[in-house]
């Protein structure tokens, strides 16, 4: 049993959950634990909690998904029962393939959250949770860190891990009318919008808010295998607009022969460092996408894999979004709905999708070693057709969002990177963009307007924690250019993203934080800052470029578990 004298985690949701779970199974009992939560809930966070989901949104996960917990989902709805929700009102006939409420799942994880904590307990740990405390800083002082909440409290504790979560800054909501800056919580939709609705973005997040602004305005019915929509006579003139700057809806989920997520499965840290010493000192894209990518493509689907093996990760992007382009977006919807329905029912995975989720997943490790070139390009080539496929849209929101466009309630624009938004001086917002079609440019009043391209990150000017900026224990992520006069071409376009060293040394600044391979922040000069770990997904976006999910918060919860282990260990040596 390992002992150290503190720990606090900043943000009790999901990510403080798994880093839990894995001081538990490393040995790692320190004499206090803090955790620091801004809501009345532990565990939940924000997406499975009030704050981001109401009774109709479903998270794109399902029971046989879910990374390993103290106690197994269906077990927890045996005890648990939701009469409420038929599908799982009763244990003997949960399905463990179909998603599952976000407010159950919440639910599920606070008591995994519990349930962990009193396993600390009986460990010998005091563990003291603090609910609705929002932490307003945290500084280094001595050997420990001074957490701070808004009731200027102090605690002190030898290790830090910040979890905070998900960030939704507000730039006019709240002074313009009915211009909202994300769809969370859905709670603010209260009232019927007998009107035309602006949304931004066709992410997840724009699906939560469709499927509580559709109800707010009408009624859903099964229909046999579909779902039919009705509107209410007092929402004659209800519509949503979408818009999108690709033009394409989100992939639908489909059957996954078990999770290609785990730690064995990424490079390990020894295989990034040994291939950094032979390849100059990066690793190199092109590798990472032939070791997890097509080879094991290779072995789920060899004639597929024929089809592209010569191809560039350009080349294989192109064809791939070549067939979103040419199609209307909601009949490639239902073309691929069917294509799911196919995979679910036959049991029978669609092998370039599963693959190129799991490549995503893994290529979150290698992404920091990457160089500035090969970031740039993937975050243009690969990440358009990432954020699609990923998306894993459960079925029964692709029925919902087509029942409201059979009934011509529901439509995508595809605009360009010079479109913009702008507040109404009185209600609502004005899109300003160029017909795909005509090439008119347009500029259409919405009465609703809803930002919902999903968690951007937080910049480090932004990070609430100023004292950690101040004293320069955080610092924005930076990738080396490989080629000096890449790096002086890009210096000389736009200076703002590139560092300038000297004449020979050019580096790319990324969105968030700069980390390690442990989680753990680095100082401005590139150091560890020792027993300071940034789990926060908006914060670390730049170097992880698929930082969200369960997957993610267990994967990087054994990292910093793992990484505090090694550190005590040292330490004892050392005494």
């Amino acid at each position: 049993m390992e002992k150290i004298d503190s720990i606090g985690i900043v943000g009790g949701g999901p990510a403080a959950l798994f880093v839990v779970k894995h001081l538990i199974s490393e040995n790692i009992y320190p004499q206090t634990l803090y955790i620091f939560e801004k809501s009345a809930r532990i565990g939940a966070g924000m997406p499975y909690s009030q704050e981001g989901a109401a009774r109709e949104h479903v998270a794109n996960v399902s029971a046989n998904e879910l990374p390993d917990l103290p106690e197994n989902f269906s077990t927890f709805i045996q005890r648990k029962p939701y009469p409420q929700h038929p599908d799982f009102s009763n244990y003997h006939n949960i399905n463990e393939y179909k998603v599952i409420p976000r407010l159950i799942l919440g639910d599920y994880l606070e008591e995994q959250f519990k349930i962990l904590l009193n396993t600390a307990r009986k460990m010998g740990v005091t563990v003291k949770v603090f609910t609705e405390t929002i932490v307003t800083d945290v500084r280094k002082k001595d050997q420990f860190f001074e957490i701070i909440t808004s009731e200027n409290v102090i605690y002190e504790c030898s290790a830090t891990v910040i979890c905070t979560g998900h960030h939704w800054p507000k730039k006019f909501e709240g002074n313009t009318k009915s211009w909202y800056d994300s769809p969370y919580p859905p709670s603010k939709f209260s009232d019927a919008t007998n009107y035309p609705i602006a949304i931004r973005g066709t992410s997840l997040t724009a699906v939560d808010a469709i499927k509580t602004l559709a109800r707010l305005n009408g009624t859903f019915s099964d229909k046999g295998d579909e779902i039919t929509y009705t509107l209410n006579e007092k929402s004659s003139n209800f519509s949503l607009t979408l818009f999108s700057k690709r033009g394409y809806l989100p992939a639908l989920r489909f059957h996954s022969e078990g999770s290609a997520f785990s730690e064995g499965w990424i490079m390990s840290q020894e295989e990034i460092y040994e291939y950094k010493e032979k390849n100059g000192g990066f690793v190199d894209l092109n590798y990472v996408f032939e070791r997890n990518f097509k080879q094991p493509l290779r072995k789920k689907n060899e004639k597929f894999y024929n089809e592209i093996k010569n191809l560039t990760i350009e080349q294989f992007v192109e064809k791939m979004l070549s067939l979103r382009e040419e199609l209307d977006s909601f009949e490639l919807f239902k073309a691929e709905y069917y294509e799911a329905q196919k995979s679910i029912e036959r049991h029978q995975t669609i092998a370039w999708k599963e693959t190129l989720a799991a490549f995503s997943y893994a290529i979150n490790y290698p992404a920091k070693h990457f160089s500035a070139e090969d970031m740039i390009r993937m975050k243009k080539t690969m990440l358009p057709l990432i954020s699609v496929i990923i998306a894993s849209l459960p079925q029964s929101s692709y029925r919902e969002i087509i029942a409201l466009y059979n009934q011509g309630l529901i439509s995508l624009v595809s605009v360009d990177d010079e479109s913009h938004v702008e507040p109404h001086q009185e209600e609502g917002a004005i899109y300003h963009y160029t017909d795909h079609h005509t090439g008119d440019e347009r500029s259409d009043y919405f009465r609703m307007y809803i930002d919902a391209v999903g968690q951007q990150p937080v910049q480090f000017n932004d990070i609430p924690f100023k004292t950690l900026r101040e004293d320069g224990l955080i610092s924005s992520g930076y990738l080396k250019f490989k080629d000096t006069n890449t790096g002086k071409l890009q210096f000389e376009e736009d200076s703002r993203k590139i560092l300038k060293v000297d004449s020979e040394n050019y580096y790319l600044r990324v969105d968030g934080l700069n980390i390690n391979d442990h989680f753990q922040a680095l100082d401005s000069y590139g150091k560890a800052t020792e027993n300071l770990f940034i789990m926060a997904v908006p914060y670390i976006a730049g170097l992880n470029p698929d930082y969200s999910g369960l997957d993610f918060c267990d994967t990087a919860g054994k990292r910093v578990a793992t990484s505090l282990k090694s550190g005590i260990i040292a330490n004892k040596i050392v005494s």
